[in-house]
């Protein structure tokens, strides 16, 4: 299958105990043996979040046709959100927003985040989220939680990474794709049965569902392969691979 494949989801930074190592070479080498041929990059490792963007920016700086990247800001440090989102899009030109509501301990609705929302809003950001419900994982980012937001802010579009996790959790994913046209589930995921792509795109529509490895942490060979072997069309595949993410960033 001739298709262009886009990562959505993949982390940069140093997470010595998960083997996430900001070494380059070796991620374009994992990409070339996974078949894939541009991918998201983002770093959300630091506290410091202008530090995370900057390796994010380094690795579009070296493969600026290999890497698109992604800024991280948290709302433990709300002076700093809207200056730094600026400084991330305007001068290291990234092209969407990753959060990350663990780190926060709050959920995803918490009004700490809506600075980061309404700017993104204004903006027509796409935002990605972990995302997870009924594995174990607090309730921070049910997916349903993000069908209020949706609709607060229409001008963001919402990737729910994981898509939710767990067999409930992409239930919960697949409703709130159903009742909002602005979100978007991402397909990587540990906790995935044999059905989990065809019941997502069944669901959400061919259209709104994305690939994503979450590399390092996971195999990016083995969250293709998902995608490959799934009982959809060979249109929906190539959609899911790659043309969705290409449409939604506005990417070549």
């Amino acid at each position: 299958m001739d298709t262009p494949v886009f990562d959505f989801h993949t982390h940069s930074g140093r997470w010595g105990n998960s083997a996430v190592f900001d070494d380059i070479e070796t991620y374009v080498s994992i990409m070339d043996a996974a078949g894939v041929d541009r991918a998201n990059i983002n770093c959300i490792f630091h506290s410091d979040a202008s530090r995370g963007n900057e390796v994010a920016a380094r690795f579009v700086e070296q493969y600026p046709d290999r890497f698109v990247g992604v800024a991280f800001v948290s709302p433990h440090y709300p002076d700093e959100v809207v200056p730094e989102l600026e400084r991330a899009f305007d001068s290291l030109g990234l092209k969407s927003l990753k959060v990350y509501p663990n780190y926060y301990q709050r959920p995803i609705d918490d009004p700490g985040y809506f600075p980061a929302f309404e700017w993104c809003n204004d903006r027509g950001i796409t935002i990605m989220s972990h995302s997870s419900a009924g594995s174990g994982d607090n309730d921070l980012t049910e997916p349903l939680r993000f069908v209020p937001l949706a609709q607060r802010f229409p001008n963001i579009n919402w990737v729910l990474a994981h898509s939710g996790n767990s067999r409930v959790g992409q239930k919960q994913a697949v409703e709130a794709a159903q009742a909002c046209p602005n979100i978007y589930l991402e397909t990587c995921t540990s906790f995935g049965d044999h059905n989990t792509i065809t019941d997502l795109v069944n669901g959400a529509g061919e259209d709104r569902v994305l690939f994503g490895s979450d590399m390092p942490l996971m195999d990016a060979r083995n969250q293709v392969g998902r995608i490959v072997n799934a009982d959809i069309s060979v249109q929906a595949k190539r959609k899911v691979l790659g043309l969705n993410a290409i449409e939604l960033l506005g990417l070549d």
